[in-house]
């Protein structure tokens, strides 16, 4: 199975180790993926709010060019994959912008029709590759470990395509199926506040610290998440959060691909999880190096 790849900028710069995780896990169950020559930014997700049109024709160009690889597009990113998944279904269902989206492409001389596919990483595992036959190949068991499963507000919303919008479980199966247990975490699609953390940055460190909270006084030993702004948020703000509220957090968050590539059989330091602001416990760290 081959797939077209839309890294987006955060996978090039703060979350290379989700791209790089990514890429080890795809190669690991045979997955091909072709990154899109000379992609461009989404937009954002703020951006449609400004200038509609704009905006869709930005997007629409990177679909253009997976078009012309008649393969599905996997965008690992939430936000990337929010944008592409909402500029081609307005396209689809709003003539008017589609013709207006397409006279702008043509400028460059491209026109999206709707035959790419907007994939996220861990619907494509889970429903194309299947979650036993990923389990069949792990090289490390997860046994032991407990896990709070934060998907964020993104990826199934606005469109649930793959999971449920208000208890999604993908992840949940997935991890569990390679031993893991997944505590109760009931925020786990709460927003983490997103860019509010550079402009109304109180705003976001509660909504941080609720996340924290929620999966330390659950028992959880990491968060996984699907999305580079979460983790973000999650990683870096930990002095922050103890001045502003007196809470002190020692759970790391990872990239579901990061502790996946572990269990097929990669190192913490090939993909990328020492990296993170906040370290995995030793015991964790031990039980990730355990062969079965």
């Amino acid at each position: 199975m081959n797939y077209t790849y839309y890294p987006g900028c955060s996978l090039e710069a703060s979350a290379d180790s989700y791209d790089k995780s990514l890429k080890s896990v795809f190669s690991d169950l045979g997955l091909g993926l072709s990154e899109i020559v000379d992609w461009n930014c989404c937009g954002a997700t703020a951006y449609m709010s400004v200038k509609e049109t704009v905006s869709l024709a930005i997007s629409a160009r990177n679909l253009a060019l997976a078009e012309k690889a008649g393969l599905d597009i996997v965008a690992p990113c939430s936000a990337c994959y929010t944008v592409l998944a909402k500029t081609h279904k307005i396209m689809a269902e709003k003539s008017q912008l589609f013709d207006h989206v397409n006279s702008a492409l043509s400028q460059v001389g491209l026109s999206y029709n709707l035959g790419c596919r907007v994939r996220h990483p861990l619907d494509v595992l889970v429903n194309d590759v299947g979650i036993e036959a990923i389990a069949q190949k792990a090289k490390v068991s997860l046994k032991g470990l407990k896990i709070a499963q934060y998907y964020g507000c993104q990826i199934v919303r606005p469109y649930a395509t793959f999971d449920d919008a208000e208890n999604p479980v993908t992840m949940d199966k997935l991890f569990e199926a390679l031993g893991a247990e997944s505590v109760y975490y009931p925020n786990k699609v709460r927003c983490c506040g997103g860019m509010l953390m550079f402009t109304f940055a109180d705003v976001a460190l509660k909504l941080t610290d609720e996340l924290l909270r929620c999966a330390q006084e659950n028992g959880a030993d990491v968060i996984l998440t699907t999305c580079p702004m979460c983790q973000a948020n999650l990683d870096m703000h930990m002095d922050e959060l103890q001045q502003s509220y007196g809470h002190s957090y020692t759970i790391p968050t990872l990239f579901f691909t990061e502790l996946l590539g572990v269990a097929m059989g990669s190192s913490i330091s090939q993909m990328g999880i020492d990296k993170h602001l906040v370290p995995l416990a030793a015991n964790v760290a031990k039980l990730l190096e355990t062969k079965i």
